[in-house]
Parts: C-alpha cells; structure tokens; sequence
C-alpha cells in the first residue's frame, strides 16, 4: 500500500520548477489576482475543460495576452480551430513563451508557459498546420483577448 501512495503522489505531483522569472508575485498575490481556474491552470499546471473557453469561438484580429503578466504571446493571425475544444495557434509571437519536457501519465509532451512570468498556457503537438507544422493547443483561460 504504502509504495501506491508514493507511486500516485510522484505522478501527481505538479514538476518542480527550475526557472526563475522577471514577473513574479507570491502566492497569495497570484490567488488575488487571478480566478481559482486561473490560478490552477497558469499556476499548478492544471487543464480546463475542453469546449468551455469563450476565445474557442472568438474571429475578431487581435492580440491573445497572458492572463497573468499581460505579455502578448499569439496573434489572431495564427489561431485556428483545431478541433479539440481549446485554443489553437500555429505559431507563438517573438520571445512570448518557453517550452520544457513534461513527462506524465500519458508519456512526454512539451509544455508551453509564458516567457516572463512562467505561467502553464498548455501544450505545443507537432500536428499542426503549414506552415509550422506545430498546434499550440492552449487553455483559455491562460489567456485574454485584446482585440485590434
């Protein structure tokens, strides 16, 4: 029993991060700042639900900010609908995001999070469109809308 609860506490745990960034708050301010799905997903690496983010159905050009530090990471321009009930670009702005390895439950993925705050904004899978190839599928909720 006891090596279960080790197995599912390692698997469950959030991975530890290395980074350090220029935007940073602690987390009691991070928990004011953003809603509680918010706060789970940019800050302990959680999934929204598909299909239930707003920016699914948004057309409108503009810029799709970090919903924690405001740095502008993908334009309209990139956006398309993938299929898979989150938001999906081809390609991120200059400088907007790093990727890391994250290993998991359902083997290696590459994971997306803001350059300068180091928030969790989803995954990036090599099945995408031209032409990069790349779909970044993103959690809404990571990010805001500021229309052109």
């Amino acid at each position: 029993m006891h090596r279960r609860l080790f197995l599912l506490t390692v698997l469950a745990a959030p991975m530890a991060r290395a980074e350090t960034f220029e935007f940073t708050l602690t987390e009691a301010e991070w928990r004011a700042r953003l809603s509680d799905t918010a706060f789970q997903v940019l800050r302990e690496e959680a999934t929204e639900r598909p299909h239930t983010s707003p920016l699914n159905l948004e057309k409108r050009p503009g810029t799709y900010h970090c919903a924690g530090c405001d740095l502008p990471a993908f334009s309209s321009r990139t956006k398309y609908d993938s299929g898979t009930g989150w938001p999906s670009f081809w390609d991120p702005l200059p400088d907007a995001i790093r990727t890391r390895e994250d290993g998991g439950l359902f083997g290696a993925r590459t994971e997306v999070h803001c350059r300068r705050c180091g928030g969790h904004f989803g995954h990036v899978f090599d099945d995408g469109p031209d032409p990069t190839g790349l779909r970044y599928c993103m959690n809404g909720v990571a990010l805001v809308f500021t229309p052109a």
